[in-house]
């Protein structure tokens, strides 16, 4: 039964982490990308989200509670899981290390980000516009704070998708899976660009 129980765990924690978190990380960083032109255009996409019908149910059932659950579910992973990156010490091995990594960096930055600005934002300290990212990335510890937290994030997507087509048996075949690390990989750089380029344009309009 703990066995069972486990393993469902473990394909409920890779699914969300692709479907609704990966899509949602997608659309936040192409929200976000509308800064390189200008404020005004970040803006108006940012106040378009906002007013979004249903929103507050749409972010707990659709973001906060499974990005909860995958978040706990990571951690438990990260500190119980073990690789055999001594014994073998193959590429794949070095992925599972930087997934779990990468998984705690992700936790502090995002909950960090959302204090600064989502809530921050519903207690009336700050308000959704330009200002407030251009306010928090000119101080160049956060704007540094900032890049890592986005490429662990994107890094952390992108390796989990490997993980996610694996455990549910979409690519089966030695080469089917080689196919799909070359894939996560350019999935990693173009959405990392899109995030580095927004913060440099925040920090830096530029």
């Amino acid at each position: 039964m703990a066995g069972t129980r486990g393993y469902v765990n473990r394909r409920l924690h890779s699914l969300l982490g692709v479907i609704p978190i990966g899509i949602f990380l997608i659309q936040h960083l192409t929200v976000n990308f509308f800064a390189t032109r200008g404020p005004e255009a970040f803006n108006a996409a940012a106040h378009f989200m906002e007013s979004l019908p249903y929103r507050y149910v749409l972010e707990t059932f659709i973001i906060f509670l499974p990005l909860l659950f995958h978040a706990i579910y990571g951690v438990y992973i990260a500190f119980t899981a073990k690789s055999n990156l001594s014994n073998f010490g193959y590429f794949r091995n070095w992925m599972f290390i930087f997934q779990r990594i990468t998984g705690i960096i992700t936790l502090i930055f995002i909950a960090w980000h959302v204090w600064e600005t989502r809530i921050a934002i519903g207690f009336g300290w700050a308000e959704l516009n330009y200002q407030l990212m251009e306010g928090i990335l000119t101080e160049p510890f956060f704007f540094w704070f900032y890049i890592v937290g986005v490429i662990s994030t994107t890094f952390h997507f992108s390796n989990g998708l490997w993980s996610f087509f694996v455990s549910w048996g979409i690519t089966v075949s030695p080469r089917s899976q080689k196919i799909m690390t070359y894939a996560s990989i350019i999935i990693f750089l173009a959405i990392s660009y899109v995030g580095v380029r927004t913060l440099i344009q925040f920090a830096y309009g530029i």
